[in-house]
């Protein structure tokens, strides 16, 4: 299948090879000429702009930091609805607000191009192993085409529901994982300041019912110090403030989901923003003292 993509960072560049790897052609384009480089040296097509993706392809996927991206690389003056085909469709794979996808796919479907929200969870090792969970919002039909594509990036993939649908689970998603990491960070530091070996405790933790990949995945790279970003921490806060705007929008009360937004403020205001989520400890280190 003929297939583009759009938006070739930490998680779009290893994606976008799996599809190359699975034997599609690829058109890729993104605003950092280096960014390509690692798809063109294996073999994609390198174009100048969104629309130039879009004349070379069935599906043309995008992975951009947040819902003003999107809209620019689907319906800006060089966006794919600019030289969509017929039939094209367009997959966006970005975390952004709900509200921002069903518009965006009303926009888009009016130019008659089926519009997918497909974001996913798993980080940058799940997307370099083609194990991402993806969500995904939109039409039964336009699912099913892509599905063999998405079979090439993860291994759980699930259509929940119509336009936006995709997003209100990786919403939902973002505060199971905002709150978990600053969860199993408190209990790390708690154990420290205690004067116990905290990776005792995660070691006893993890035999009983508190036992959890984010303290399985996150509570080990906190105790090896590993704040190099698979998911930065500005990426994080970013959605929180995704999660708490649709709450606001639709009146529902999410504290612990708004205590963890509000660590992940600190952590951009203190200097946190380009390492991990992880370096969440180190804010709580910070906040208690470093004794």
């Amino acid at each position: 299948m003929d297939v583009g993509f759009i938006g070739l960072g930490i998680m779009g560049r290893p994606m976008a090879l799996n599809l190359l790897k699975n034997g599609h052609a690829l058109t890729v384009w993104s605003r950092r000429d280096e960014s390509m480089r690692p798809l063109l040296d294996a073999g994609a097509r390198g174009v100048g702009s969104p629309a130039e993706v879009a004349r070379a392809a069935e599906v043309v996927f995008s992975m951009v930091p947040d819902a003003p991206d999107v809209r620019d690389v689907m319906l800006g003056a060089q966006g794919v609805g600019r030289a969509a085909k017929a039939g094209l469709i367009a997959v966006d794979m970005s975390t952004i607000l709900p509200t921002a996808a069903r518009q965006i796919a009303a926009e888009m479907k009016a130019l008659g191009i089926e519009f997918l929200d497909a974001p996913v969870s798993g980080g940058e090792g799940g997307a370099k192993a083609g194990a991402l969970t993806i969500m995904i919002g939109g039409a039964v039909e336009a699912v099913a085409r892509v599905k063999p594509l998405f079979d090439c990036m993860g291994k759980t993939i699930v259509h929940v529901g119509e336009s936006g649908a995709g997003q209100v689970a990786k919403a939902a998603n973002q505060i199971m994982t905002g709150v978990g990491v600053l969860v199993v960070a408190e209990m790390l530091n708690f154990a420290r300041k205690n004067g116990v070996d905290p990776a005792k405790v995660r070691e006893a933790l993890m035999g009983g019912s508190a036992s959890s990949k984010i303290l399985e995945n996150h509570g080990q790279r906190m105790l090896d110090r590993n704040f190099n970003p698979g998911f930065k921490s500005w990426m994080h806060q970013k959605d929180m403030n995704i999660v708490l705007q649709t709450a606001h929008d639709i009146g529902v009360c999410l504290p612990a989901t708004a205590a963890a937004a509000q660590m992940f403020n600190a952590m951009v205001g203190g200097g946190l923003g380009e390492e991990d989520s992880v370096a969440m400890i180190k804010l709580l280190e910070q906040l208690s003292g470093a004794g």
